[in-house]
């Protein structure tokens, strides 16, 4: 039998390269992308409906001309430079629009290289914060059972540690306060009452050695794909304020229009914020970190006087061109419109899914369908099933969801649906 050229690649890639979240011994099935246009990934010969935006961050879709010619544009001038002791126009000109775009206090911005080192970032900040205001024994996150920030070692130390996905570092890792997780979007007020007033007294007996609080606002990710009222944000500002924290907005999922809101920051403005993913409309690693003056103020009078952090790639001229072009883009347009279209549409098309054999739930918020299994379900029945129906999704846990792009129009959302559907049924 002889070898394709796609079987070549696949078997290489089987034998060589490690994915995201899988065994290098026993590898799970990769498909080939062979090109991508608007919604659309042309996988293994097939052209179908991106359900995952490359992990929620190509909101334009793939190719899109304006995005393409801001790259292509700054990689005639120069492709990179150092951003120490040097700067250039695309890194100013994006910190001029994401000045302009979030909570008026946030006006100091710190380039990242991805959401992980912007939380990392965040939380040295924090930490160097309390330092500097005398209080060096406030160490420790305050955060909620649930939340997912990243995989390097702070960013793992502030996510669930035990449904999260790292359990296995206990022990290793800065040990956290975590209370409970937030309720559900629907709950009533008792119910949201009821955990404020656990999450108050937690803080309260922790207070002296907590230096901040870090959450996902309105919408927890990676931990489980769950929406909670927007009341909740007030409680973790006042317990911030009450005890002297910093409240740390991680929105890398939520941020640039996802929940319907720009920011959730809009909502309740944090200390500091941090933003990925979406930024750069999926062409390029690029994250941000977002705070006031009154904490950068309080790191320069820290011993260092510095931040100390400084990545290699920090306020790549790429990234920053893409990333500013991304913005203009998504503001010119009727993004709103868009994410409450594709928001209508998920929410009527997976209603009748609450039905079915196996299912526990189904939730949407924004441009956000989610599906939870009464079981873990299975990946790769699941994923073969939504392909054969013209579908990429990429489900894990016991959950089965989709953010697409917002370029995608309704018979795309359909499809997606179908696809939605047809990997429920077969995991």
């Amino acid at each position: 039998m002889t070898l394709t050229a796609t079987d070549e690649l696949l078997a290489f890639d089987r034998e060589h390269l490690w994915h995201p979240y899988t065994s290098m011994t026993e590898p799970t099935p990769v498909r080939l992308v062979t090109a991508a246009r608007g919604c659309e990934l042309e996988v293994d010969g097939r052209w179908v409906v991106d359900g995952m935006s490359s992990w929620w961050s190509a909101i334009h879709g793939y190719r899109h001309p304006v995005l393409d010619a801001a790259l292509a544009e700054q990689a005639g001038r120069f492709s990179h430079v150092m951003f120490g002791g040097l700067t250039h126009t695309p890194a100013v000109e994006l910190g001029r629009r994401l000045v302009a775009i979030t909570p008026a206090p946030l006006e100091r911005v710190f380039l990242a290289d991805s959401g992980s080192v912007s939380v990392e970032v965040a939380l040295k900040m924090v930490l160097q914060y309390q330092r500097g205001r005398g209080r060096p024994g406030r160490t420790r996150m305050l955060t909620v059972l649930g939340g997912y920030h990243g995989d390097t070692f702070d960013c793992m130390s502030v996510t669930d540690p035990v449904g999260g996905m790292h359990a296995m570092w206990q022990g290793l890792l800065p040990d956290q306060v975590f209370g409970p997780r937030p309720p559900a979007y629907d709950a009533d007020a008792a119910t949201i009452s009821s955990w404020a007033a656990e999450l108050r007294e937690l803080a309260a007996r922790h207070a002296h050695e907590l230096a901040g609080v870090i959450v996902e606002p309105l919408l927890q990710g990676a931990g489980g794909m769950h929406p909670y009222p927007a009341a909740c944000l007030r409680v973790f500002r006042e317990i911030a304020d009450e005890h002297g924290l910093l409240l740390v907005f991680d929105e890398i999922a939520t941020g640039f229009g996802r929940t319907g809101h720009l920011f959730v920051s809009e909502l309740v403005t944090p200390d500091l914020l941090c933003v990925g993913k979406a930024l750069t409309g999926g062409y390029l690693t690029l994250a941000a970190v977002l705070t006031t003056d009154e904490v950068a103020r309080g790191i320069s009078t820290s011993e260092s006087g510095v931040l100390m952090h400084g990545p290699t790639f920090m306020g790549n001229p790429l990234a920053c061109s893409v990333a500013s072009a991304s913005i203009d883009l998504l503001l010119s347009g009727d993004w709103a419109g868009r994410v409450g279209t594709i928001g209508e549409r998920l929410a009527s098309g997976l209603a009748p899914l609450r039905s079915a054999p196996g299912v526990s739930d189904v939730r949407t918020i924004g441009a956000v369908g989610v599906v939870r299994l009464d079981h873990p379900v299975d990946v790769v029945a699941a994923t073969d099933a939504a392909l054969a129906a013209g579908v990429w999704l990429r489900p894990f846990r016991d959950l089965v969801y989709a953010m697409p792009p917002y370029v995608a129009e309704p018979d795309a959302i359909d499809r997606l649906l179908g696809g939605i559907t047809a990997a429920v049924a077969a995991g």
